[in-house]
């Protein structure tokens, strides 16, 4: 606030919350903080609930690491007609949401849960490996779709994995057509995405067919 106004304590606290959410900054969060202040109690009540649950009632989905009920497998793995050889590798949910949009993926999901910085001396710590490799080694998957934003991080991090699953026997791939350079897979639309996928390129065989 300007010299020396500012809000009450409570709601100064509640900006400093709303701020931490991406995309929103100080005047977004101070519109969100004063636009709640017109909330019912009931209201306001049934958001903190819900925000106070998430921890127990969202969990990974046991399959594919993607978002789903506590315990339960996602949406998509729940699906019986899925073709469980063939496994696209996403950074977040989010672009699990954008491919499905597409209506041209029938295969099924690997959520990494991030991606890795070329900027830092990572190793995948903190990525959900260990299920994509035992998927790759399994012999169970005969295609590995690498679906990762071409931008510098998510180039990274295809690279990473491409070499980490280069003796497995699968057939490792990555979208071509249509996503320009930078640009984050997350908020591509549809046609673009199908578009993508339709003409993959190889990374790396593995032992796939031999």
């Amino acid at each position: 606030m300007a010299g020396n106004l500012s809000y009450p304590d409570a709601v100064e606290e509640l900006i400093g919350a709303l701020k931490q959410l991406p995309g929103i900054g100080r005047r977004g969060a101070e519109r969100l903080a004063l636009s709640m202040l017109g909330w019912e109690p009931e209201k306001l009540q049934y958001l903190g609930k819900l925000v106070e649950t998430l921890p127990a009632t969202v969990g990974s989905c046991p399959e594919c690491g993607a978002l789903s009920n506590a315990g339960e497998l996602c949406a998509v793995c729940r699906l019986p007609d899925r073709d469980r050889q063939l496994v696209c590798v996403v950074e977040t949910m989010a672009q699990v949401f954008a491919i499905e949009a597409s209506g041209n993926f029938r295969g099924r999901y690997h959520v990494l849960g991030g991606r890795l910085s070329p900027l830092d001396a990572e190793n995948g710590a903190g990525l959900n490996l260990e299920k994509l490799i035992g998927l790759a080694r399994s012999g169970q998957v005969r295609e590995i779709i690498l679906a990762l934003s071409p931008d510098v991080e998510g180039r990274a991090t295809a690279i990473y994995l491409a070499e980490l699953l280069r003796d497995a026997p699968v057939r490792v791939t990555q979208p071509a057509l249509g996503l320009p350079a930078g640009a984050n897979l997350s908020y591509a639309d549809g046609a673009t995405i199908a578009a993508a996928l339709s003409g993959r390129t190889i990374l790396g065989e593995g032992g796939y067919g031999r």
